[in-house]
């Protein structure tokens, strides 16, 4: 295979993992709660020489003589969405940013989350829109009664420190740096839930660049390859 075609490749692969994390965010931007997430790159020489600088032992072979670029992580947007009133006290919108929810799965597995929609469950139990259990500080269900307000446990950790999965859940990579909130007086904001920090108007922006930033990488192997193909017809002719 030409060299060319190796970044050219990389870089194919790399916009169609931008294609599916901005398809996923476009997919939520009516979700509450929902952050926006984005990838970040760098390249293969830039990983190698992070290695080296670490003494790690590289080979010779290893070396790259091009920049093939390749995804280097994953992030979470972090800003505030939009907070819109609704009037309901069953919805709750969280006012800082690092700030979340405690639920518990059928599973048994406490999870964090910013939608704040609440309902309610055979009349007496809190949960949120897929019904998992809206958990107090003490890990325990929280039933509807007259202050169930003051009951609603709110947790406070940096997004670095949590793993996504789902559309709007997360769990701790250490626990330990998860700080309960003995009170959480002005923490909630009742009758208001904090919407999708999506922007459509950049999202939108984004997924073009990505489909076009394939298109040309995707062209730019197509011409190479005809290159090729006409370089070897003349060499055969001249045989």
């Amino acid at each position: 295979m030409n060299q060319g075609t190796y970044p050219l490749a990389a870089a194919m692969i790399n916009q169609i993992n931008r294609l599916d994390v901005i398809s996923n965010n476009l997919a939520n931007a009516n979700t509450n709660g929902f952050k926006e997430e984005g990838l970040s790159e760098g390249t293969f020489n830039n990983y190698l020489k992070e290695a080296r600088e670490s003494n790690v032992s590289i080979m010779n072979e290893s070396a790259a003589v091009n920049n093939i670029p390749k995804i280097d992580q994953k992030y979470i947007s972090s800003a505030l969405g939009p907070i819109e009133m609704t009037g309901n006290k069953l919805d709750f919108a969280l006012k800082d940013q690092d700030t979340f929810f405690k639920v518990q799965n059928e599973n048994g597995e406490v999870m964090y989350t910013r939608d704040g929609s609440f309902k309610v469950l055979n009349n007496s139990l809190l949960v949120d829109g897929n019904g998992n259990f809206v958990l107090n500080n003490d890990n325990e269900a929280i039933t509807t009664e007259d202050d169930f307000l003051q009951t609603i446990a709110v947790v406070k950790t940096d997004f670095p420190n949590l793993d996504k999965f789902g559309d709007n859940y997360y769990r701790a990579k250490d626990i330990n740096k998860v700080e309960v909130q003995e009170n959480n007086e002005g923490f909630l904001l009742q009758g208001a839930v904090e919407k999708s920090n999506v922007n459509m108007v950049n999202t939108m922006i984004g997924l073009i660049d990505a489909s076009k930033s394939f298109a040309q990488s995707q062209k730019a192997i197509t011409t190479i390859d005809e290159m090729n193909r006409s370089l070897i017809q003349k060499l055969g002719r001249m045989v």
